[in-house]
C-alpha cells in the first residue's frame, strides 16, 4: 500500500496545454519547473485510498463529455501569477468528488475551489506583480476545454504520473 499523497488535476486540450506551459517556461523558476500545466482539483487524497479512487474516477469520468472552460483573467498570487479557468461544469465536477470523499479530504481540499492555471510561483513578489500587470494588459479571455482527469502521486517533488480517466470513454 503506497501511502504517497495523491493529486488530482483536470487535462486540458492541447492547445491549452501548449499556450500555458510556454508561458511556464517562460516564466516559472527552472529549478521548480519539474511539472507542465495543470489545474489542481484535489492537492492531498489519501495514498492507501488509491483503489477507491481510481475505481470512482474510471466510473464518474466515462459519464462526463468534455468541459467547456472559460480562461476569464489573471490572479496574482503574491510570488506567482495565475490564470482564473473554469465554468459551473468544474464546480459541480469538484463539489460532487468532495462529497464522495469528504472524511478524507485535509481543510485545503474541503474548501470551494478556485480553479486557476499557475504560469509562474515562488518568485520575488515585485517580479510577479510586473508579469502580472504586463499579461493583464493585452488579456483577451478565451474557450479551454477540460479533457479527463489525472492522477498522481505526490514524491517531495515531481509528481508521478499514476493514471489517465479521459472524458467519455
Amino acid at each position: 500500500m503506497d501511502a504517497a499523497p495523491l493529486i488530482l488535476t483536470l487535462a486540458l486540450d492541447e492547445a491549452a496545454a501548449s499556450f500555458f506551459n510556454a508561458l511556464r517556461r517562460r516564466h516559472f523558476p527552472p529549478e521548480r519547473n519539474y511539472l507542465d500545466a495543470h489545474l489542481t482539483l484535489f492537492h492531498h487524497l489519501p495514498g492507501p485510498e488509491q483503489a477507491a479512487i481510481t475505481g470512482l474516477l474510471s466510473e464518474y469520468a466515462r459519464g462526463l463529455a468534455p468541459l467547456p472552460l472559460q480562461v476569464s483573467g489573471l490572479q496574482f498570487l503574491g510570488q506567482g501569477v495565475a490564470y482564473r479557468v473554469g465554468n459551473e461544469a468544474v464546480e459541480a465536477l469538484h463539489r460532487d468528488l468532495q462529497q464522495a470523499w469528504w472524511p478524507w479530504l485535509t481543510p485545503q481540499d474541503q474548501q470551494k475551489r478556485r480553479p486557476h492555471v499557475t504560469i509562474q510561483n515562488k518568485v520575488r513578489p515585485e517580479v510577479a506583480r510586473a508579469l502580472y500587470q504586463q499579461l493583464t494588459e493585452t488579456f483577451e479571455p478565451f474557450a479551454a476545454t477540460g479533457t479527463g482527469l489525472q492522477l498522481w502521486a505526490y514524491r517531495n517533488g515531481p509528481w508521478e504520473a499514476l493514471q489517465y480517466f479521459p472524458f467519455g470513454a
